[in-house]
């Protein structure tokens, strides 16, 4: 994740500390093990009471076979505790089909792990919120994906949006944390900003929006052009820009595409300047780029361990067969070694690109789908031969590796 809001308007938020490393931020931080440990994303189910167009899980109404039971759940959440992992993301299919996710939430939080939820949100009433919340859930992320017939058509079925908007309140209304989750697509591409104004008025603050996996239903045909990309982000810059020059601190977030950090070092040297694009970019430096098989995991809904929640094509291992930390640092495992060998193992064109440090080459899987081999460019890449060859904002070799300082 790569916070608009931080980077360009000094926001703090509870997650800097993972993101950034930022001592400095007024808001408590979750930092512990930040270079050490992943985040693990746990697709708990298969099952879901949608049929979103996007998903990448391939999730359906039917049970999946093999699901793990609450008790080996548990002893799953247990090992990812002792192993220091710091936030575990309770995800689907829906996760909320399941019955015992509060029951489990509970036992994330009493383990010390920081639970938070991805969710369509349609299930959830006053009284589901309330009953996460007394569990110790941290934060919801409720996905709504553009306006009303598009959000519904998008996720095949009539009523999603009123639903999902109604389990936003009613987290809202129980002090349950809680955010926006929006997939950008050629369908979803024009609403971003009328969802943003939307939800701001519903209450919502913090705004999360995903650039397309390429797995399951999530295919590249579904996919924008690298230019209509470049304008969305822009758009989504721009539109949090005009919030905290009005005095609205939203947080905004990009998801899923590191070639938006290279982006981000561009616009604030053209928005603000040298020094602020220097500063962006020391901070991109300790964020580290795309995170997949290094700062974040998943575990699915059968316990078999993969890079990220979107690489369920490939098992690293799974946890009924040893725990988790041995697989994650499995470092013979051939996947593993080539993500964590960035940007040495990335093909020419990412290697000498002038953004490689804080990019890594964004999403192998994107590029393996389309291209067919590991080392290509993300076919999402949509910056400029200038900027690659470092003739734009920022010296390649500015970043020291360290964040800024208080005094910056």
């Amino acid at each position: 994740m790569i916070s608009v809001s931080k980077l360009l308007y000094g926001l703090d938020a509870e997650g800097d500390g993972l993101r950034y490393g930022d001592a400095d931020s007024s808001a408590e931080q979750i930092r512990e093990r930040k270079q050490q440990r992943p985040v693990v994303v746990w697709n708990g189910t298969k099952r879901c009471n949608l049929s979103c167009a996007h998903c990448y899980a391939g999730a359906d109404v039917g049970a999946a076979e093999g699901e793990l039971s609450t008790a080996s759940a548990k002893g799953m959440l247990d090992e990812l505790a002792e192993y220091g992992v710091p936030v575990v993301l309770f995800s689907g299919g829906e996760p909320l089909v399941r019955e015992d996710i509060p029951e489990l939430v509970a036992h994330a939080s009493d383990a010390g792990l920081r639970p938070v939820l991805s969710t369509n949100g349609t299930l959830i009433t006053r009284e589901r919120a309330r009953e996460l919340r007394d569990a110790g859930l941290a934060y919801a992320g409720i996905s709504v994906d553009g306006r009303r017939e598009v959000n519904d058509a998008f996720r095949g079925q009539d009523g999603a949006f009123d639903a999902a908007v109604d389990g936003i309140q009613a987290c809202l209304d129980v002090g349950l944390k809680t955010g926006l989750r929006y997939t950008v697509t050629e369908d979803t591409v024009p609403d971003m900003e009328r969802v943003v104004d939307l939800l701001t008025d519903v209450g919502v603050d913090r705004f999360c929006f995903y650039h397309l996996a390429y797995g399951g239903r999530g295919v590249p045909d579904a996919d924008i052009t690298p230019e209509t990309r470049r304008d969305a982000v822009e758009r989504l810059v721009d539109l949090t820009r005009e919030y905290h020059e009005d005095g609205e601190e939203i947080e905004t977030l990009l998801v899923g595409n590191y070639c938006d950090a290279a982006y981000l070092v561009e616009y604030a040297s053209r928005a603000f300047g040298p020094e602020r694009a220097d500063r962006v970019r020391r901070y991109l430096n300790v964020n580290g780029g795309d995170p997949a098989g290094e700062r974040v995991a998943d575990i699915d809904y059968q316990g078999n361990v993969h890079a990220t929640q979107f690489w369920q094509s490939y098992s690293l291992g799974n946890v009924r067969d040893r725990p988790f930390g041995d697989t994650w640092e499995n470092e013979s495992n051939p996947l593993l070694g080539r993500l964590r060998d960035r940007p040495d193992s990335l093909g020419e064109a990412c290697r000498t690109c002038a953004y490689s440090d804080i990019c890594r080459g964004a999403s192998r899987l994107r590029a393996l789908t389309v291209e067919g081999e590991f080392g290509a460019r993300d076919p999402q890449c949509y910056l400029t031969p200038g900027e690659r060859a470092g003739e734009g904002a920022s010296d390649p070799g500015g970043g020291s590796g360290s964040p800024p300082s208080s005094a910056d």
